[in-house]
Formats: C-alpha cells, sequence, structure tokens
C-alpha cells in the first residue's frame, strides 16, 4: 500500500473518530512548536509596534549579524544545560580569546587565519582546563565556571593592558561583517541567496517526506495530511521572505553561513551520535546512565572542551564585528546565552533540550532587544522584560513537568 494510500486509509472511519484524532494531532503538534510559535508572535507584535521596521531587509540582516555570537554560545550552552551542568564563564572566555586574537592578528601580525586558528585552540584549552575541575575532580560546574568567570576577565584585562586592541586585518573582519554577495554579479535580487533559500527549502521538504514515510513504515502515528502540508507551505513561504530580504539587502551574511554550518553539524551530535545520546542520558539520569556504561567523566569533559571551543568563536566573531577587542567585550554574554536556552525549552534538571530550541530562544531575545530599542525603550527596561520572559519560559517548563507528573 502507498503512503498516499495509508493517508486515505486513516480517514476511514466515524467522523467524530477522525475529527477527535485529527485535533489530537494538531495540539500536541502545536505544544511542541510552541517555542516557534511564540518567536512569531514576537516578530509581529514588534513589526506592528514599529510600523514595520523591524521586517525591514536592512534590520533583518542586521538582526542575524547582531546576534549571531549569542547564537553561537546557545548552541554550546544547551548541550551543557542538557547535560545537567551550567557555564557561567562563556562571556569572560569570549573577551579573554579576543584579546588574545587581537594579539595574534594585530600586534604579532600573524596570518589571519592563522590568528583564528590558534584563538579557537585557546578556547578549546580554557575548556578542558575547566572540564578536568569538574570531570574529574568534581567541583560543581557551578563554582568551576564561576571561577572561570573571575579568572579570564582578569586575563582578559591584563591581555589588553586595559586597552583597546584593533584594527584587525579585513579577512578578520569579515567573521562578523562580511557578506557573500554579488557571485553572479550585481543584480537587484542576488540570485545565489535566493538559489541558496530554496535549495533549503527543497532539503527541508525531502527529509520531513522521509522522516514522515519512516514513522508510517514502523505503523506510528502521524498528523492529518493536510495539517503537514500546511506547516511545510508555512515554512516555505517564511524562509523565501526571509532570503528576498537577505538578497536585497547584501546577500548572505558570513555570520549567517557559520551559524547555518553549526546548525546542522551539531543537530547531527545530538540527534544522531552516540555522544549525543550520552549527553541526554546523563542529564535524564546520571546515575542510571553510570549503571549503562556510559563514560560520564569524559563525556562532561568534552563537553566543556566543546564550549570553550564555541566561546572561543563567538568571541572571534563579536571581536570581528566591532574590529576592536576591549576590556568590556562578553559582558552579560553568559546570561544571554543562558536565557536562549531556557526560553528555547531546555529543562532546568537537565536531559532536555535542543539546538534548534536554542536557535529560536536566542533569536526571541533578539528580536525584544531589537523591537525595543527601534521604539526607544530605556536599557533598564529591555533588561525587566527579558527577564521576565525568562521566568515565565522555566515557569511553563516547571508547570509541564508537574502536569506530566500528575497523570
Amino acid at each position: 500500500m502507498s503512503n498516499l494510500d495509508t493517508d486515505l486509509v486513516e480517514q476511514v472511519g466515524p467522523p467524530r473518530n477522525r475529527l477527535t484524532s485529527a485535533l489530537s494531532h494538531v495540539i500536541t503538534d502545536l505544544g511542541k512548536n510552541g517555542i516557534f510559535l511564540a518567536l512569531i508572535a514576537v516578530v509581529v507584535l514588534f513589526s506592528i509596534l514599529t510600523n514595520g521596521i523591524l521586517l525591514y531587509p536592512q534590520n533583518i540582516s542586521n538582526l542575524i549579524v547582531q546576534n549571531g555570537y549569542i547564537l553561537i554560545l546557545a548552541i554550546g550552552m544547551v548541550m551543557v544545560i542538557v547535560a545537567g551542568h551550567i557555564d557561567l564563564s562563556v562571556g569572560s572566555v569570549a573577551a579573554f580569546v579576543g584579546a588574545v586574537s587581537g594579539v595574534f592578528a594585530v600586534q604579532w601580525g600573524l596570518p589571519w587565519w592563522l590568528a583564528i586558528i590558534l584563538s579557537l585552540g585557546v578556547g578549546a584549552l580554557v575548556g578542558a582546563w575547566q572540564g578536568f575541575w569538574i570531570a574529574f575532580v568534581g567541583i560543581p560546574a557551578f563554582i568551576v565556571t564561576l571561577a572561570g568567570m573571575l579568572i579570564f576577565r582578569g586575563l582578559a584585562l591584563v591581555v589588553l593592558g586595559n586597552a583597546n586592541i584593533g584594527s584587525f586585518p579585513v579577512e578578520y573582519r569579515a567573521l562578523g561583517n562580511g557578506f557573500l554577495t554579488d557571485v553572479f554579479g550585481e543584480f537587484p535580487i542576488d540570485p545565489l541567496t535566493m538559489g541558496v533559500g530554496v535549495i533549503a527549502i527543497i532539503a527541508f521538504w525531502v527529509q520531513q517526506i522521509r522522516a514522515r514515510r519512516g514513522r508510517q513504515s514502523y505503523g506510528q502515528d502521524v498528523e492529518p495530511l493536510g495539517w503537514f502540508i500546511g506547516k511545510l507551505v508555512l515554512l516555505t513561504v517564511g524562509v523565501l521572505a526571509f532570503a528576498y530580504a537577505l538578497a536585497t539587502f547584501k546577500g548572505i551574511p558570513i555570520t549567517l553561513i557559520i551559524l547555518a554550518v553549526l546548525v546542522m553539524v551539531y543537530g547531527i551530535i545530538t540527534n544522531r551520535s552516540v555522544f549525543g545520546r550520552h549527553i541526554y542520558a546523563i542529564g535524564g539520569n546520571r546515575h542510571a546512565a553510570e549503571l549503562s556504561g556510559v563514560k560520564t567523566r569524559q563525556v562532561d569533559f568534552w563537553i566543556f572542551v566543546n564550549m570553550g571551543f564555541l566561546a572561543a568563536l563567538a568571541g572571534l566573531v563579536f571581536t570581528a564585528r566591532l574590529n576592536l577587542a576591549g576590556p568590556k567585550a562578553g559582558d552579560g554574554f553568559e546570561l544571554e546565552a543562558i536565557s536562549a536556552a531556557f526560553i528555547g525549552g531546555a529543562a532546568v534538571q537537565g536531559g532536555v533540550g535542543t539546538i534548534g530550541g536554542a536557535i529560536i530562544g536566542g533569536l526571541i531575545i533578539g528580536v525584544l532587544n531589537n523591537g525595543m530599542s527601534i521604539l526607544g525603550i530605556g536599557i533598564e527596561w529591555q533588561q525587566a522584560v527579558k527577564g521576565l520572559v525568562l521566568l515565565f519560559a522555566v515557569a511553563f517548563d516547571v508547570f509541564n513537568k508537574r502536569r506530566s507528573g500528575g497523570r
């Protein structure tokens, strides 16, 4: 029987049963995608309040460039939180690595690519340092990374000598300010950007259809065909609109390319690798994971090595965007990254969280920052609003946990 026949067979039966089943699937699906709906709601709200300025092509591009470093940190932070830890040092590590890269690229005059590689290596070493104390000595991550926040902030000031370092090579600055555009010549609408958008849509359609057929082949329930197609159509419209906005401005930001690669790589790691399954197992029940043969210490160690690497990358992107390594760099980065992970659905107790959710959580924070700035709202109220959003997101997670436990 074909998949189309299977979908038709699902519709056979009493109308009340069909309607009840369809509504159940839709409600469940909306619950799973609540954070995505929240992002849409925030975008619509600020689009109305700013008279459409939020959706100007230049502003959409700036949203990605300005928040790229937070999204990079959120990818690593959600893995840390899923494993049941927290990292308070990422802002200081980003500042420290940014300062070190300034020494490499500006003061020592090393080639830009070598300065970037060495800086990423420094970040990984910082992560290994913190991972050692957490995984093998047994000190809680909160304490180790709190100490790291102070240590690496101090080292950043030492490296900088309480002064700024700039200006960086053009190729280095492209990490934070560069665009991939005009590859096929100058056009009012960049064809490369639109082409990448179309390819992304096709790839997503293929992946979703294959996943649906796979569930059907194993006899699992799937959402109604109309709802499935409707979601894909809405997503297609959104991606095309996003690609069009970028194509009419400057093209694809290099920061977006970095983010896309990271999302794909870490999506595979967390969903399809043994290491990723071990992270979720540790966060769900560390003792049970140990009894199952999971080497929890090694996993914890590499989680923080990875976090150090991503904090270094975020520091490079931020430094490249400003074309400056300064003493104030990295202030508040850890709070933004933690907020993005929790708003994106990560559980406080660990064991729950996704890369996609963290990215959406980071985008919600970015839209809030950008929208309130356009409206001229003061930084004090911006901080208060973001704090309330974080509180409500965690409260919603706790409420869901209690409701599930009651059932």
